[in-house]
């Protein structure tokens, strides 16, 4: 069984040191400090501990040579000795919360999204509450609108849970709208789901949402680069969006208008090299016409789960993790051993429900189950006859 996140602490000697990781938790704690300040300290320093090592005139050299991120009340925040003791606070507080500590870098069984730190600024650290598996690494992220349409709900859902039952994990941010209407479809599908909060994951935004939260956790993870109480605030979810669409093979935006969050996820999945599609809407929809400027720009047209499913075929084992066999198809990665045993009966070609049942052993309800759910994971076809074949 996969091991579920737990809190990476001084006792884990052999992955991280203990000096390490209150460094990199007493980065994460200092106010102001975003994604690309923390790059450009990580980057000119080398770990985070040299970061707190190095005297304030060597932090205040990084911000004459660079851009102007480092001002003076931001530099004495660095050297502030009491964030050491926030930082011993914060891991104390993930070890009585069960909140995972992923560190990037640290190679873990169910722990940093290996797609994630192929990206240019994949945050050094992430929070998380609930269980990271290796099947994650296959995950697709579906955004959209918060004021969404009923029709840009029922698409979300749809897609989502199609995603699930076809073996991918959907992520998500958790908000209103696209948002909560993909995790909610991955979950009715008996599928995974990951929120990326803009709020720390013992501070869950919206409020409302803390039950899908928690959904979320049963099913999946949530995951944050934020410290596990922090607020929500307004610089937070642009950058969590890049976590959203970097820990993915692609993004799906469902509904967008003109100035959407959801854009700037498709933005940076471009630009990460991931996959973009956009689900089209009425010409007359202000929720539309976000998506319908991705499909001008080049991002596939969306009218059904097979759009998505086809653009994955050649790219799902460059993600799957070192020492993870992969099966030939991601659908295949979750399958009962009964399911298995009917698809390996099928074969290459066509074959009798009767013949599968004298080859499986398996009693005749038990081979039509599992038929059924080899089709609607769409890795069988039915055929005339009581036939069936892979797709």
């Amino acid at each position: 069984m996969p091991r579920s996140t737990r809190p990476l602490t001084p006792d884990d000697s052999h992955e991280v040191s203990d000096a390490s990781l209150v460094a990199h938790v007493r980065l994460a704690c200092v106010p102001g400090v975003g994604a690309r300040t923390r790059k450009i300290l990580l980057d000119r320093f080398g770990s985070a501990e040299a970061i707190f090592s190095a005297s304030p005139e060597a932090v205040r050299e990084v911000g004459r040579a660079g851009p102007r991120l480092l001002g003076p009340k931001l530099i004495e925040a660095i050297g502030d000795p009491r964030l050491a003791d926030e930082a011993v606070r914060v891991i104390e507080l993930c070890r009585r919360r069960s909140v995972g500590i992923l560190l990037e870098g640290v190679p873990r069984e169910g722990g940093y999204p290996p797609l994630l730190s192929r990206i240019d600024d994949p945050p050094p650290l992430l929070f998380a509450r609930g269980e990271l598996q290796a099947c994650d690494n296959l995950a697709v992220a579906i955004v959209g609108a918060r004021h969404a349409t009923a029709y840009g709900l029922k698409v979300a859902e749809r897609l989502a849970g199609s995603l699930a039952r076809a073996g991918y994990t959907v992520v998500s941010g958790l908000a209103r709208g696209i948002d909560a209407a993909a995790h909610r479809g991955a979950i009715a599908a008996g599928g995974r789901t990951i929120a990326v909060l803009g709020s720390g994951v013992l501070s869950i935004y919206p409020p409302e949402h803390v039950s899908l939260a928690e959904e979320v956790i049963a099913h999946g993870a949530l995951l944050s680069e934020c410290p596990p109480l922090a607020a929500p605030s307004v610089g937070a979810f642009p950058q969590r969006n890049r976590i959203v669409s970097g820990m993915c093979l692609g993004t799906v935006v469902v509904q967008a208008s003109e100035r959407s969050g959801a854009l700037i996820t498709a933005r940076l999945a471009g630009e990460q090299g991931r996959e973009v599609f956009a689900v089209p809407g009425p010409i007359d929809c202000r929720m539309s016409k976000g998506c319908h400027e991705l499909i001008r720009d080049g991002a596939k047209l969306v009218g059904g789960v097979d759009d998505i499913l086809e653009e994955f075929g050649p790219l799902f084992e460059q993600a799957v993790a070192p020492g993870v066999e992969a099966s030939g198809r991601p659908a295949e990665r979750s399958l009962e051993p009964a399911e298995r045993e009917v698809l390996e009966a099928i074969g290459s070609g066509e074959i009798s429900i009767d013949e599968v049942v004298e080859t499986t052993a398996l009693s005749a309800a038990n081979v039509l189950a599992a038929a059924s759910v080899l089709e609607m994971r769409r890795l069988v076809r039915r055929l005339p006859g009581n036939r069936l074949a892979r797709t």
